[in-house]
This record gives C-alpha cells, sequence and structure tokens, in this order.
C-alpha cells in the first residue's frame, strides 16, 4: 500500500501536567450507546509521576464526535477502592454482547495485578465492583499497557502480558526486574474464567539484551492467526506468530519495524479493514541520546503512521510528531469512519520533566484507500 496520506490533522484535547496532577499518562477510547466518545487514561496526583506514585482512572468525554473533548476531567475508577496507591494501564472494551468494560493494572507494593469494571450506566457512567482477573503472582510483577485489549474471531479476549521477576535491592527492597519475558491470558466473550492460556514467551539468546520482551501486543490476521509484538533494546521491535488464538507462539524475532525501547500499537480500521502502525522507527544508536534527552524523551521521537492490507506487508510510514525535544509514546486508535480516527499519546517534552508526563488527543483524517 502507499503511505498514508494525512488530509488534516489537529490537536483537539491536551492535559497537561500542573500543581497537584504531576502526570496524565497512557489512556484509551469508546463510543458510547449515546455516541459521546469516552477517553480514560491514567490520571497522576500528588507531586510524583513516577510510575508507581499515587494514580487513578481518569476520564473526559467528547459530545461532538471527537472534535472536542470536555475541560474537566473526572475519575472512573479510583486507588482507594483496592486500598492502595496506584491503579494505571487503561484499556477499554465492548463485549461482543455489547457491555462496556474498564481494565486497568493496579499496583500492590512489589506485585501488581489486572482488574476489570463493568459499565452498568453508560448516561451517566456508572461502573460496577472491580473484578479480579490476573491475580498477583509471587516472584512476579505484571505489565499491561493501555489499549491492550485483542478480541479473536469467536468472541473471546487475549490479554498480553509482559512478566518482571522481582528482585531484592542491596538496601533489602524489592522491585520488579527490568529484563522482561511474556505470557498470554484468555477470558471468554463474557470477559470471564481467564487462566494464562500461553507458556511463557522468551527472547533467543536473552543474554544480549538488556530489556527481554516487554510491552506486549496483539493483532488478529486476516487469516484468523495472532501476530504479538513486543518493545526491546534491539533496535527493533521483535514479533512472534500463534496460529492457535494464542495457546502457543513461534520464536521471537526482530520485525521490520525499527524503534527505540518504546512500545508499538497495531489496530485494524473496522469500516475498510486496513491495519495501522503507530510507533517511533527510530532505534537508540550510539550516540544519539545524552543523559538528559535519554530521561526526557528515550529517543520516542519522532511518532509515524503506516497501513497495511494484511497486517504484515505496512507501508512507508507518515510522520504524526517529529520534536526533536519531545518524546512520544503509548498510543491508543479509536477509527470514526473510513478515513478519520483518533488518536491519543504521551507528548511531554522538557518543559514537563518527562514525555510522559503531558498526553494529548489528536484527530487525523486520511485520503481514502
Amino acid at each position: 500500500m502507499e503511505r498514508p496520506e494525512i488530509l488534516s490533522s489537529e490537536i483537539v484535547a491536551m492535559l497537561p501536567p500542573g500543581e497537584g496532577n504531576p502526570r496524565n499518562s497512557e489512556g484509551d477510547f469508546a463510543v458510547l450507546k449515546d455516541g459521546r466518545i469516552l477517553f480514560a487514561y491514567s490520571r497522576y496526583v500528588g507531586v510524583s509521576g513516577h510510575d508507581d506514585a499515587p494514580c487513578n482512572v481518569g476520564a473526559l468525554i467528547s459530545s461532538d464526535g471527537g472534535r472536542s473533548f470536555q475541560p474537566v476531567p473526572f475519575y472512573l475508577a479510583e486507588a482507594a477502592e483496592h486500598s492502595t496507591l496506584n491503579i494505571m494501564s487503561v484499556s477499554l472494551h465492548r463485549l461482543a454482547g455489547g457491555e462496556l468494560c474498564l481494565f486497568y493494572l493496579c499496583k500492590q507494593g512489589p506485585q501488581s495485578e489486572m482488574y476489570l469494571k463493568r459499565c452498568t450506566d453508560e448516561t451517566n457512567l456508572t461502573f460496577g465492583a472491580p473484578e479480579l482477573i490476573v491475580p498477583q503472582k509471587k516472584g512476579i510483577y505484571y505489565v499491561v499497557n493501555n489499549c491492550r485489549v485483542c478480541p479473536l474471531p469467536d468472541g473471546t479476549l487475549l490479554l498480553p502480558i509482559a512478566r518482571h521477576k522481582i528482585v531484592r535491592r542491596a538496601d533489602g527492597t524489592r522491585s520488579g526486574s527490568y529484563f522482561g519475558n511474556c505470557c498470554f491470558y484468555k477470558g471468554d466473550a463474557e470477559a470471564r474464567n481467564w487462566r494464562q492460556l500461553s507458556g511463557v514467551v522468551s527472547m533467543y539468546m536473552p543474554a544480549h539484551s538488556r530489556t527481554g520482551l516487554q510491552e506486549p501486543g496483539a493483532a488478529v490476521l486476516p487469516d484468523g492467526s495472532v501476530y504479538g509484538y513486543f518493545r526491546t533494546d534491539r533496535g527493533f521491535q521483535f514479533e512472534s506468530f500463534s496460529a492457535d488464538g494464542g495457546a502457543h507462539w513461534t520464536r521471537p524475532v526482530p520485525s521490520r519495524f525499527t524503534a527505540p525501547e518504546s512500545p508499538m500499537l497495531i489496530r485494524q480500521n473496522p469500516y475498510t479493514g486496513v491495519y495501522y502502525a503507530v510507533w517511533n522507527p527510530i532505534p537508540i544508536y550510539n550516540g544519539r541520546l545524552d543523559s538528559e534527552k535519554r530521561w526526557i524523551h528515550a529517543g520516542r521521537t519522532p511518532l509515524v503512521l503506516a497501513q497495511s492490507e494484511n497486517g504484515l506487508d505496512f507501508s512507508r510510514y507518515a510522520v504524526l510528531e517529529d520534536l526533536p525535544d519531545h518524546g512520544y509514546c503509548y498510543p491508543a486508535m479509536l477509527f470514526l469512519s473510513e478515513n478519520e480516527m483518533l488518536l491519543s499519546y504521551c507528548c511531554g517534552g522538557a518543559e514537563d520533566g518527562m514525555c510522559l508526563a503531558r498526553t494529548c488527543i489528536r484527530r487525523v483524517t486520511l485520503r481514502g484507500n
């Protein structure tokens, strides 16, 4: 396919950090039954934007088809419900039966677990009690990115998960190690009866990597097989394939997607069947980052968009963002029509302290295929 031709691109919402709100980070979209668009995201509170700092699930609403979002956020879920400080990494998904679900990661000290809440009233955005779907596992810290629930052709759900071993520091405290492996959990069509479907998916020759496989994602290909992709430090996103709905995976190998240590997102437009990939294409080559740039944007610029008819052979990319002193990462995607989409992503720069502190929502119109 030809590279995507962007006819218009405008930011329709900006979520900068502020006093008592040091970070607004990764999120996801859903269209409500009345046509409004819900955007849920990680809204940090207090004074720290560290990954484990106090955080709740915030939300914004658009009542005009994604052309603007209300300026005052509200909460869909709060960490206090779990007697903890931090819930984050949001995915929204409407089940085949019509029920809207909110998925999020809950931090419990050095461990983590995954929950969902079901929307009981979409008019007032009321959600039910949290349901534990991925419990804590001794010695393991789980990571699930935003916008990661992958529906399979039969309506069941696949959830890609990174696994990090918990290690003890020299001072006796515990933390999740940076090196990751992955697994896939599966829920039924009603988002119940979750279980680990696959064995652990690991990087080949791990001694050559500091990161292993991190922040996995998944997309269903036209033949029903599943394409898995993984963040690494090897200069590429790695890829793997499953022919049985996520139960077994081929050995992960480098893909065509060059990248720094930053996650990718692949989504299929339900109106056209075209797949779109959003990622950072420039690896961390020697000399690219000094210590300040590594902290602020980690090489996560530019942010680009490519398209594919089959989910495998992607076009050349079009640039969405490319400021050299900002970082763009953790995207989410919502298709509004055959040629319109909403994209959200972290977009912070030096003025914010780090790229993860600020998030924006961009409305993009493409030339029709």
